[in-house]
């Protein structure tokens, strides 16, 4: 028990006692946002705060995993990983950054960690069995020999991409982000003990996975309302890229994944949805996430971060102890509510003001 609380506790205590050096350091060198010149719409703070939060998540999680995981080819993968999307991070902190040049950017960050060995072999079908995706192999020969699984390969891409992504997406609030990732990554923590289908050990993908949820939560304290710092694109990022990887490492936990964070997943499915209807870009933000919907509707910013927490704490307790059809049922079940409630507060926040009697 303690070689797995301890690195969580590490991770967490440098990410705390770093933040507010990065603070300064952000405040600084110009990594801020002021609502009044970055006119952005998924804005939902005032007044001038650093962006730089990815760089004190990095410190803490990359100091965590080299105290205390061993340095072989999908750690060390991982890590030169987690360097670029922090870099990246920081550059759109500074400059804001394309949206279509940093999707490349996580094509990149992803195919590091692929490249590495981390791909997704198969996938567990609801009805029995599993989906193979080692089928196409292509072998070469480059100092020594090596194969591509071609289908598990790309599966692992767009996954990571994927989740790089729609974590990014539900960040909008004070706290919202930090506490889900946590909960997210202390599920998948417990799901590696399990069973683990690569080359590194168990213990090593709940290490990883709880020194990631450490960190997050030492990050917590600093972005919950009032938010004293954001935590950027590389904090977005760093937070799926580590849920993604940890969830293949975890033993092709992709299905549990999905479930754990079915919330921020169907969110940005149904803004994706929406914006390829509108004929508008997908990669252009907007303020029709859920959290801009409950904030609309009168939620404060702490209701709506602990109603995320809540929802992915439930959700993480079902993944324990559900099997695979029942995490079908259940996803459908959520998938359907979800849509339901965003298409509820679309019409109620586009009526006609009512008098308070009405109301």
């Amino acid at each position: 028990m303690l070689e797995l609380l301890l690195p969580a506790l590490i991770a967490g205590l440098i990410t705390y006692f770093t933040t507010p050096q990065v603070m300064r350091w952000a405040m600084k060198h110009g990594l801020i946002d002021d609502p009044r010149v970055r006119k952005h719409p998924a804005h939902t703070h005032k007044g001038i705060l650093p962006r730089a939060g990815g760089l004190s998540l990095f410190t803490g999680i990359v100091l965590s995993v080299l105290i205390f995981l061993p340095l072989n080819k999908v750690v060390i993968g991982i890590l030169l990983a987690t360097a670029l999307a922090t870099l990246i991070g920081l550059w759109d902190d500074w400059q804001d950054l394309s949206p279509y040049l940093r999707f490349a950017a996580n094509i990149l960050v992803a195919l590091i960690v692929v490249g590495v060995g981390v791909g997704i072999p198969f996938i567990t079908n609801p009805l029995g069995g599993v989906v193979s995706l080692e089928t196409w192999r292509i072998s070469f020969s480059f100092f020594g020999t090596h194969s591509i699984m071609v289908w598990a390969d790309i599966f692992a891409v767009l996954w990571i991409v994927w989740t790089m992504n729609i974590v990014g997406w539900s960040s909008g609030v004070d706290g919202q982000m930090p506490g889900f990732v946590a909960i997210a990554a202390t599920t998948l923590a417990l799901l590696s003990l399990r069973f683990s289908a690569h080359d590194i050990s168990q213990t090593v993908v709940a290490q990883l996975a709880l020194i990631t949820a450490g960190a997050f939560l030492g990050f917590l304290p600093w972005n919950f309302y009032p938010q004293k710092i954001l935590p950027g694109y590389g904090g977005k990022t760093l937070a799926g890229l580590l849920l993604a990887t940890i969830a293949i490492l975890s033993g092709g936990k992709v299905g549990s994944a999905l479930l754990i964070l079915a919330i921020p997943m169907l969110d940005a499915a149904y803004a994706l949805f929406r914006r390829i209807v509108s004929k508008k870009s997908p990669f252009l933000a907007d303020r029709s996430h859920l959290h801009h919907r409950l904030l609309d509707l009168g939620w404060g910013k702490r209701r709506i971060a602990l109603f995320y927490w809540l929802v992915s704490a439930i959700l993480g307790v079902l993944t324990l102890t559900l099997n695979s059809q029942q995490k079908v049922f259940v996803f459908l079940t959520i998938s359907l509510t979800v849509g339901g409630i965003l298409l509820w507060l679309s019409y109620l926040l586009h009526q006609p003001n009512k008098t308070d009697t009405e109301n």
